[in-house]
């Protein structure tokens, strides 16, 4: 009887790439339950993709609604405007996700355009 695999290394950290994309507790379980005790070189290349995508994210809407909120009590009109850049932003975001995204499900290492290679410097320890 043969010993059974773990899934990481039978996938060669494709699982943990696809469900680093699903949301910022995606991260956490893929990387702790499916990339921490067995690191691929594709798994950790997803895993810093998905962590500087969803970091950028996450200040970008901070940021930018704290603007939102700062003007609505300074004009309306301008206001609207923040929040179409903000709508634009938003789409842009979901772009890269899905580029990204389409890319862990491919198995492929290509980076996410503008936050790709960023990702791989930033967070080489994963």
């Amino acid at each position: 009887m043969e010993p059974q695999n773990n899934l990481a290394t039978d996938d060669n950290g494709k699982t943990a790439g696809i469900i680093s994309y699903l949301s910022i507790i995606g991260w956490l379980i893929a990387y702790f339950a499916f990339h921490a005790n067995k690191k691929t070189e594709l798994g950790s290349f997803q895993l810093r993709q998905t962590l500087l995508l969803h970091i950028a994210y996450i200040a970008f809407y901070f940021i930018w609604n704290t603007i939102i909120v700062s003007l609505l009590f300074a004009s309306l009109t301008l206001a609207a405007l923040v929040s179409t850049v903000t709508w634009v932003f938003g789409l842009g975001f979901f772009v890269l996700w899905i580029i990204g995204f389409i890319g862990a499900i491919n198995g492929e290492k290509k980076p996410i355009p503008l936050l790709g290679d960023k990702a791989q410097t930033l967070f080489a320890g994963i």
